[in-house]
């Protein structure tokens, strides 16, 4: 006969472990980084190297403005390469730029 008490004891700390396990999981997933190819990167213009942007095509490109110094770019300075919020977290180049480049506070 299994009691309530008993089955709190078991599934309990099997829950714990497999919720611990997800988040160590999630935790060390490598970081994918955004290819110019991806549809989203393509439809924000997305570039690894800002100083190859088309400065016709991409009027709101400006000489300087590249991921770090973007208020969307979530690497820590001096990082190659880091999170993007506009990218949905995808790794973008520090030396790269896209057309929603916003000055980093």
């Amino acid at each position: 006969m299994t009691t309530r008490r008993n089955f709190i004891f078991h599934v309990i700390p099997v829950a714990t472990v497999a919720l611990a396990t997800t988040r160590l999981a999630s935790a060390q997933a490598p970081a994918v980084k955004v290819a110019e190819t991806d549809p989203a990167a393509v439809g924000l213009g997305y570039k690894h190297d800002a100083t190859k942007v088309d400065a016709k095509k991409y009027p709101a490109y400006v000489a300087g403005h590249n991921c770090a110094n973007c208020q969307l770019y979530m690497g820590k300075a001096g990082e190659p390469w880091g999170a993007c919020g506009a990218l949905g977290g995808k790794q973008v180049n520090a030396k790269g730029w896209c057309m929603v480049w916003a000055k980093k506070a």
